[in-house]
């Protein structure tokens, strides 16, 4: 675990380890670290973690005693080739056979089901960044020529500062040094391989560090006010959601820049987010409270770490992910992963709240009590009440065909949509997602205020861009240029406009309307004055598919049409 820093505009960041997998419900394990004096061996351990319900561990090596003794236990294991073990294993195929003919097929009664490559490598170790990629490959290469290719996948976590920005989720993208360089080919891999894309983020570590800045019950998933991402009109009631739904951001920006981005993770289509890492100190020590000062150890700095909090933080979280809830943008996400972590461990290097993450003390005795087995309801999220209306809109990253088959429920279940039938007042933008939007609010409107839709819709608290009123005379709609076609289609159309009837004066050098000096403002004004003339109708915005009809004014400059 490191102590990554990354501010949120009014929410912090720090890690959880992302997996891109699926299935309907997730799983959760802890994080099984050994670096404490007086620690219970392997096999009490295993007796532990059986006592609890417990039924995945991640380990951060590949401990021969604990492999030993996790074996015939049905308990999924996580093992790790460590950092300094990296340029090993990317220059020497040969060394990364060995690494996994000793640590990973030696232990066939043992459920393996992943290999942690690197640990967090571009922010820990950022020189090692380019050995990373090449070892991933050559364990790959490794687990294939011992026939565990299926079984035992891939992985690394990463920092979240490997993405420039992640708050609002919605701007999350990959810092520019890695995102072609490193974050392409590694998700490329993955997805091939049918592994998972992996980041570590702990929300306590932020408040810690800005508690001036954090509202604490962001942090612990409490009842709280929320932050609104601006960019799709989502609400955010926790910080766990807004840094999964960042990571699935910087995903999707990867995926439209690229010239295939169709794979499984590339295309961000498979709905499903994972971590390795993720918790809050509890401030006690490593044996207690009373023992803490006589051991010299330094008490936590901040006044968040305590038994209580990290109760309210790892429930929470366990709650979330044992009974299915997504985040925000990807409601049908499947979130699976590990509490960091099993014990304190007051040898760990660093920071010394790193050293308080545990569930349990070293000799076994449990710090608070967390239930992996009946957890309880679901944190409930937050009803706002904002003194403003609210809208349910269409959630695009569940796709075309999930939205068509929820417009089409909606339109045979009591909403209005004649308004978007072909030259109706709202069939423009003929798109499934404007359609839907359009059917699913009507419903919403309608049925006092049901907006599910199997997860392909969401309530906002701020008016989407474009939304359209049926009830809205005709008179309030303009023709816009289309930028999609290009300047060349766009140049032959407004000649056309101002040659049949469009009054173009105004776009001329000069003109109240010539600034901005582009292909689109210049269209879309000549675009417009020729629809107003010519009836307002669906065929007076065509030309050639240069134009299309909106419904909230456009503003070009200071020329507003």
């Amino acid at each position: 675990m490191a102590l990554t820093h990354l501010l949120l505009v009014g929410a912090a960041l720090l890690s959880l380890a992302c997996f891109f997998s699926g299935s309907e419900a997730g799983t959760v394990g802890v994080c099984y670290g050994m670096m404490a004096s007086n620690l219970i061996k392997p096999p009490a351990v295993v007796q532990l973690l059986k006592k609890n319900g417990i039924t995945m561990v991640h380990l951060y090596d590949a401990n021969p005693e604990a492999l030993t003794a996790l074996a015939n236990t049905n308990i999924k294991v996580g093992v790790s080739l460590p950092n300094q073990y990296l340029t090993l294993a990317a220059g020497s195929t040969l060394y990364a056979l060995q690494w996994v003919q000793s640590n990973v097929k030696a232990y066939p009664g043992t459920k393996i089901n992943h290999v942690a490559v690197g640990n967090e490598v571009f922010h820990q170790q950022p020189e090692l960044t380019r050995q990373l990629l090449p070892a991933m490959k050559n364990i790959q290469a490794a687990l294939v020529s011992v026939g565990l290719a299926d079984a035992v996948k891939v992985v690394t976590p990463i920092a979240l500062d490997a993405l420039s920005k992640s708050f609002p989720p919605s701007e999350g993208q990959f810092r520019d040094d890695i995102a072609q360089l490193v974050m392409r080919p590694l998700i490329d891999f993955l997805d091939r391989t049918g592994s998972h894309l992996t980041f570590n983020y702990y929300p306590y570590l932020a408040y810690r560090d800005h508690p001036d800045q954090i509202n604490l019950d962001y942090v612990l998933f409490r009842p709280n006010k929320g932050q609104l991402d601006r960019g799709t009109g989502l609400m955010y009631y926790n910080m766990f959601d807004a840094m999964v739904d960042a990571v699935f951001h910087a995903v999707e920006k990867l995926s439209s820049s690229s010239e295939h981005g169709r794979g499984r993770i590339l295309s961000g289509s498979d709905s499903s987010a994972s971590f390795i890492e993720s918790g809050s100190a509890n401030g006690e020590g490593t044996t207690g409270p009373a023992a803490a000062d006589s051991l010299g150890e330094q008490k936590s700095v901040s006044a968040a770490a305590t038994p209580a909090n990290a109760q309210t933080y790892n429930s929470n979280l366990i709650r979330k992910i044992l009974r299915g809830t997504g985040t925000p943008y990807k409601p049908n996400a499947v979130i699976s992963g590990y509490i960091f972590s099993l014990f304190n461990e007051n040898l760990k290097p660093g920071d010394d709240d790193e050293r308080s993450f545990g569930l349990f003390y070293p000799n076994g005795t449990p710090v608070y009590k967390v239930d992996f087995v009946h957890p309880g309801p679901a944190p409930a999220t937050p009803t706002p009440t904002p003194a403003g209306p609210s809208w349910c809109t269409a959630n695009a990253a569940v796709g075309d065909k999930q939205l068509q088959d929820a417009l089409d429920y909606a339109c045979a279940n009591g909403a209005d949509c004649s308004a978007i039938q072909p030259g109706k007042t709202c069939y423009q933008p003929n798109t499934v997602v404007a359609h839907a939007s359009y059917a699913f609010n009507d419903f919403y409107q309608r049925k006092s205020g049901t907006c599910d839709f199997n997860g392909a819709a969401s309530i906002v608290y701020q008016k989407p861009t474009g939304t359209c009123d049926a009830s809205a005379p005709a008179a309030a709609s303009w023709c816009v240029a289309n930028t999609a076609v290009g300047d060349t289609r766009l140049q032959a159309a407004l000649d056309y406009a101002c040659s049949n009837g469009a009054d173009c004066s105004a776009i001329q050098r000069g003109g109240r309307c010539f600034d901005p000096d582009t292909k689109e403002a210049h269209a879309s004004y000549a675009f417009n004055d020729y629809y107003k003339r010519n009836g307002r109708t669906e065929e007076s915005c065509n030309f050639d598919g240069c134009g299309s009809v909106v419904h909230q004014q456009p503003k070009y400059g200071n020329c507003v049409l």
